[in-house]
């Protein structure tokens, strides 16, 4: 296959421009490994992963390809822990917790994702992946150094022209550049503010002017017609979250994954009353009592804390009040096909219609008799 727009495939070692979004907890090893082996770029989100289940999670996909896979975290700051906002938060959740018949006051675990920080610079020595990515910015100087002396090739995800120079700034080997339609946290680090955030067809061709790098676009992008959108705007390749979701390697329990099957193109929202982070999901009960965006909500990730029993208690029944239903825009375009396969079908398509947008050669004109 040969693509309008080659940066990409070079800079990674890849030979589709078809990132697998890393989506912590969701995207498996089975899914990472199957899109690299057809070519495409597996990602592993390690934010929600200990030292060790990285290492095993890396060394399953090891087993079944070779080619370049990418490791993501969060560059976050950490949150401080406010009693007082705590408390009053579970006193919001208390009539959930007194329906589903719970201890408003029973202990709940504390959630907290870590920042990378130098044990993942350590853990990026020892296991040497081709990519290495961050969500919320990037690590400060040194640690990215760190990355860089391994020979990982560094990605991050802007939301704004601005924040994409900033990235390239600082050393960003390619910027992923996300629209507002994208499913999951907003990858926002210069601005909490999500009402002034572009869609992907207004930002990218935006960065594209602004950055010397490849741009990946990413946001609502979930079939061949949008990855063709995405070159013809300026960009070397594409992520895709949603997508992937309904393919079999996920880790989507059935509620998730049939709200996915019949979510409408107006059923997702903004919202950080399920993380305290502004992330896009289907709207359910919790989001639509409490949120969309509320002023209660604990720093992310603390929020996500006193939800955990409340989905706990309910998903057995059937109930989705509760849960997270990460999910993009697109959703309703979504296919339930293996990941290996949803990529080659993707990318052939796409270049097909790539293959159709060229412009006609000019016919060379006939000289007058």
């Amino acid at each position: 296959m040969i693509w309008p727009n080659q940066r990409l495939l070079d800079l990674l070692g890849i030979d589709l421009p078809i990132i697998q979004a890393p989506m912590a907890g969701l995207a498996t090893s089975a899914m990472a490994a199957a899109v690299a082996e057809v070519g495409g770029l597996g990602s592993l989100g390690c934010a929600v992963l200990s030292a060790d289940q990285i290492r095993a999670e890396l060394s399953a996909i090891r087993r079944q390809t070779s080619k370049p896979i990418n490791l993501n975290f969060f560059c976050h700051t950490s949150p401080a822990t406010d009693p007082a906002q705590e408390a009053a938060w579970r006193g919001r959740l208390k009539s959930y917790y007194v329906e589903l018949g719970l201890d408003p006051e029973m202990p709940v675990s504390t959630l907290t994702f870590a920042p990378f920080g130098s044990a993942h610079c350590d853990l990026v020595a020892e296991l040497k992946p081709e990519v290495v990515s961050f969500h919320f910015g990037l690590p400060n100087e040194d640690l990215l150094g760190r990355v860089k002396a391994v020979g990982a090739k560094i990605l991050s995800s802007a939301t704004s022209v601005k924040e994409a120079i900033w990235l390239e700034q600082r050393g960003c080997d390619a910027i992923i550049t996300q629209g507002l339609e994208a499913g999951g946290h907003r990858g926002m680090f210069l601005s909490d503010n999500v009402s002034t955030q572009a869609g992907t067809m207004a930002l990218v061709p935006q960065v594209a002017d602004a950055v010397g790098v490849p741009v990946i676009a990413a946001g609502g992008i979930a079939d061949e017609r949008g990855i063709a959108a995405a070159f013809m705007l300026g960009a070397s390749g594409v992520q895709m979250g949603t997508a992937y979701l309904f393919c079999p390697e996920a880790n989507v329990s059935p509620l998730h994954r049939q709200a996915l099957k019949t979510a409408q193109d107006d059923q997702t929202v903004l919202t950080n009353v399920l993380s305290g982070r502004a992330a896009r999901a289907i709207v359910n009960r919790i989001v639509r009592e409490l949120g969309p965006m509320t002023e209660h909500a604990p720093a992310f990730p603390l929020a996500g804390a006193a939800l955990a029993p409340l989905r706990s208690g309910s998903e057995p029944s059937g109930s989705d009040d509760f849960t997270p239903l990460w999910s993009g825009q697109a959703a309703r375009l979504g296919r339930e096909l293996p990941a290996g396969e949803l990529t080659v079908r993707l990318a052939k398509r796409a270049l097909a219609k790539l293959g159709a947008l060229q412009p006609a050669p000019e016919q060379p004109r006939k000289s007058p008799s």
